[in-house]
């Protein structure tokens, strides 16, 4: 019986803005520190930005835009009038759902607040605030420039310009971190009342100065003790976890980053901004293609004028790659997904992925039930051995 046609997923843009304060140690974006009183090129990114999405359109075939987000770097450097514009130019190329989510990534530092209210004049529904700690030394050792304080007070704007649905993100396992000091921290953001908690545990990722000189960090017993005591806190009080690092209130998931784990499709402009995109095929399947582009700012902004256009290199993802590519987003989800998303996704059988799961189901790593892939407690706290065990197969 043949297959039936695979179905294009849902289609999300990410706008990435490379530029912040300073870098921080931890940071492995494609972020460059620009101090505090440059003068950003607003104008001539807009255009860029603008261009690389006339470029990226044919992409997108007839699908609306389900979500926006704006990251970096440090997006709240740029005016509200920026992203009016941007926005503007945004909704003249492509259809946005009715109830669409557009997110920025604000700094909670004083250098950027006053101007959360002409972001949500602009269009933006949905700030994500990088607190990461409220506590000075934590603060100190992650090289942020803002403060406790200066984040409730941040919120606190936040609120007052109109957002209804904030996120915090929260870091723990911090250089010197207790077990009573991490929960000190959650306490304090969720006392905050965000609608989402991104909580997540510091890494020490290559091409930062955490990996060259890496800080004394808590021991793994400590660690567990942050995730589990914090974990249980966070459900206790309305939170629930619906992706390893996510916690939400009920009608407050992230529709971006599901859509992400979700394995959808997301355009990518900007300065090394990523994207992934289904394809339809000559053969009536799908072809998966990931993209990228130029990551320095400075050689962005001259690629609005080169005909080779922004794309620093492109790739399809073979299927050999694919279970992998696939599980390596969906298996973030507590809940999974249905196996059915596989062949709409990819348009290949299912079969092509279960062999890949042998050893995962064997090592008791995921679920039996044949209708869902989805990670058992043990696989989504050693998600990396489960991950191993498909790219072995």
């Amino acid at each position: 019986m043949a297959l039936p046609p695979p179905v294009l997923p849902p289609l999300a843009l990410y706008v990435h803005v490379p530029w912040c304060v300073r870098k921080c140690p931890y940071c492995d974006f494609n972020s460059h520190g620009v101090g505090r009183d440059a003068g950003l090129p607003e104008e001539a990114y807009l255009e860029a930005l603008l261009a690389d999405l006339d470029a990226d359109l044919p992409l997108a075939g007839e699908r609306e835009l389900v979500s926006l987000f704006i990251g970096g770097g440090t997006p709240s450097l740029l005016s509200s009038g920026f992203y009016r514009r941007l926005l503007t130019g945004v909704a003249q190329r492509l259809p946005l759902a009715r109830d669409i989510e557009i997110t920025l990534e604000a700094n909670p530092g004083t250098l950027e607040r006053g101007r959360f209210a002409g972001y949500r004049e602009a269009g933006i529904n949905r700030l994500s605030l990088g607190i990461q700690s409220f506590q000075a030394a934590q603060l100190e050792a992650l090289g942020r420039i803002h403060s406790g304080d200066d984040a409730e007070a941040a919120f606190a704007e936040a609120r007052e310009a109109g957002f209804d649905n904030l996120n915090v993100d929260l870091m723990h396992g911090l250089p010197g971190q207790t077990p009573e000091q991490a929960l000190q921290d959650l306490e304090r953001a969720q006392a905050l009342g965000p609608e989402h908690l991104s909580w997540y545990q510091l890494t020490l990722e290559p091409n930062t100065e955490f990996y060259r000189y890496p800080p004394a960090l808590p021991e793994e017993e400590a660690l567990w003790e942050i995730q589990d005591r914090g974990h249980e806190r966070l459900e206790a009080s309305g939170y629930h976890r619906y992706e390893i690092s996510a916690y939400a209130r009920e009608g407050h998931r992230s529709r971006h980053n599901l859509n992400y784990w979700r394995f959808g499709d997301y355009l990518g402009i900007g300065a090394g901004a990523h994207g992934k995109l289904s394809v339809p095929d000559e053969e009536g399947g799908l072809r998966i293609e990931r993209r990228w582009k130029s990551r320095q700012p400075d050689s962005y902004l001259r690629r609005r004028h080169d005909p080779r256009g922004f794309v620093a290199d492109a790739h399809r993802v073979s299927e050999a790659d694919l279970p992998l590519e696939f599980a390596m987003n969906v298996l973030r989800l507590p809940e999974g997904v249905p196996m059915a998303l596989w062949r709409e996704s990819t348009g290949l059988p299912e079969a092509v992925l279960a062999e890949r799961l042998t050893t995962a189901r064997e090592k008791g790593m995921l679920m039996e039930a044949g209708h869902r892939l989805q990670a058992t407690p043990r696989g989504l706290l050693f998600l990396n051995e489960l991950l191993a065990s498909i790219d072995e197969q």
